[in-house]
């Protein structure tokens, strides 16, 4: 699945968050634990919210495979489409924000979630993240 087919749009971005964008959605979109893996430093301070509970972790590995891909976006999960991706820069700190159409044995879903990012060399170092949760499509 790629972000080009769903265009970023930005709002005060810069084309470093927006290349940033597209690759950490394109990973989570296509599940690649190793390349979504690959965007972080190699510490981290990752803090997330999801409707039942809030996430920490310090490394990219815990960040990834015991959260993202551990917990969240489960192997039953199939993520189908990317519906939107957007972009800003708030001074030093980047809003990566995405929505996704899910489905599993339990139905399909959106997933909507505003991720804050702050980089060093290319990588994310520090990330705050606000998780719709798996809200029923109607229809």
């Amino acid at each position: 699945m790629r972000t080009q087919d769903h265009p970023v749009h930005q709002a005060d971005s810069d084309p470093e968050t927006d290349d940033i964008a597209q690759h950490f959605v394109a990973a989570l979109a296509a599940k690649d634990a190793v390349a979504l893996q690959a965007m972080f430093g190699s510490e981290v301070d990752f803090r997330a919210l999801t409707p039942g509970r809030s996430w920490e972790a310090a490394t990219a590995e815990s960040a990834v495979r015991d959260v993202i891909f551990g917990a969240w976006f489960e192997p039953g999960d199939v993520i189908d489409r990317i519906e939107s991706v957007e972009t800003s820069v708030i001074g030093c700190r980047r809003r990566i924000g995405y929505r996704l159409q899910v489905s599993n044995s339990d139905g399909t879903f959106t997933v909507e979630q505003q991720a804050y990012v702050d980089l060093q060399d290319g990588k994310i170092t520090w990330l705050r993240l606000l998780c719709s949760g798996f809200v029923p499509r109607s229809g």
